[in-house]
């Protein structure tokens, strides 16, 4: 190679040297910080740049988006002197690459530092209880200040959040006794109340049946003693019209003393077939006897036949069979009654209970033209029309 070319390979060598000093790729949301001579001279934004060479000096890229940085749980004594382990996560981003490149030395852990200052102030101000029932007002106020202080850093501070506050094994232990005893005594209340509302139930029940057999008995009682009125009226009216028709036709015959004689004769033999005749003696002045109760009688039905008849009168018709029908309605408009009664009882003590439960209660309209009353009923054959015997 000859000597005087040296030199241009040389001054070309340091040519592509400064050439790919000089040409910077920044990455998609990420701005680089220019340093001229250590000095600060610009920013450049996502892309190729062309730089000084040596002059020149990207020195920072900061990314532009939302970090997340978790911290280590963190000892803070609460205002009832209880240590709690804390592991909180803060949500930040750059807004301003400049002052976060050069105001904090290492912001993420002055961040870090300044959570657990914040964290400290703020926990030594609460008891346990609220510490671990205020967490949104422990992230509102850790947020606040938080953002107010890194604001001269160019960070804004988005979100902190709580992950976990952990007390003491013991207290733990505690908790957890005091809410197993707490969800022990709601089960007992509950379980007494619901032995109370279902004592109060059968209570109830057990008052509306009495009630109902009692209505049922005393009902079947007046219905047995009506029955035994009416079965007594219509044998009182039977005998009567028996004999009724025995009387006319003794006075329409107009029986003589050989007919009685004759129905004497035929009685004797009924006479001797009891059990304690052993017996039957026919005294020898029979025709005599037989004679002289003919006359007797004989005289006493003429004597009897000479009577005005016009004193004697029929007994009055009773009609058994309308006074039934009459009963038998009055009856079923009782037990309607009864039973309507029972069901809106019913219904009252039902709609109770869903109002202490708290369940809204839904009406139950009837069909239209359906009796509301007749649907719970039994249904019933059409009374059999009487037969005249």
């Amino acid at each position: 190679m000859p000597l005087f070319l040296i030199p241009f390979i040389i001054l070309a060598i340091v040519a592509v040297v400064a050439m790919l000093l000089s040409v910077r790729v920044i990455q998609q949301q990420q701005v680089g910080i220019v340093q001229r001579l250590g000095k600060f001279h610009k920013t450049i934004e996502p892309g190729m740049h062309l730089i000084t060479p040596v002059v020149d000096k990207v020195t920072y890229t900061m990314d532009m988006r939302e970090a997340v940085v978790p911290f280590p749980p963190q000892g803070v004594i609460t205002e009832d002197n209880l240590m709690v382990g804390i592991d909180s996560v803060i949500y930040f981003q750059i807004v301003d690459p400049v002052r976060a490149a050069y105001e904090a030395q290492n912001y993420i852990q002055a961040i870090e530092q300044l959570t657990m200052t914040t964290l400290r102030n703020i926990i030594g101000g609460m008891d346990l209880e609220q510490t671990l029932t205020s967490r949104e007002d422990i992230n509102h106020k850790l947020r606040s200040v938080l953002d107010e202080a890194t604001g001269k850093w160019g960070i804004k501070v988005n979100r902190v959040e709580l992950r976990s506050i952990e007390p003491p094994a013991t207290i733990r232990d505690a908790m957890e006794k005091g809410a197993r005893a707490e969800r022990e005594k709601r089960a007992q209340i509950l379980l007494a109340e619901g032995q109370r509302q279902s004592q109060i139930l059968n209570a109830s029940g057990d008052r509306e049946s009495s009630i109902l057999r009692a209505q049922g008995e005393r009902e079947s009682a007046v219905l047995r003693a009506q029955a035994d009125r009416q079965a007594s009226m219509l044998r009182a009216e039977g005998e009567a019209q028996a004999i009724t028709t025995v009387f006319n036709a003794i006075h329409a015959s107009e029986p003589d003393q050989g007919l009685l004689a004759y129905q004497y004769l035929q009685m004797l033999p009924k006479l001797a077939q009891g059990d304690a005749n052993k017996v039957c003696i026919i005294p020898s002045e029979l025709n005599d006897a037989l004679k002289g109760l003919g006359s007797t009688v004989g005289e006493a039905v003429r004597g009897y036949t000479t009577v005005d008849k016009s004193k004697y009168k029929a007994p009055a018709h009773v009609d058994v069979f309308a006074e039934i029908e009459d009963s038998k309605k009055t009856a079923d408009e009782e037990s309607k009654r009864s039973v309507a009664q029972a069901i809106a009882e019913a219904q009252q003590l039902e709609s109770g209970r869903l109002a202490r439960l708290g369940i809204p209660q839904i009406e139950a309209q009837p069909a239209p033209g359906v009796d509301p009353v007749a649907q719970f009923l039994p249904e019933q054959e059409a009374p059999a029309e009487p037969t005249q015997g």
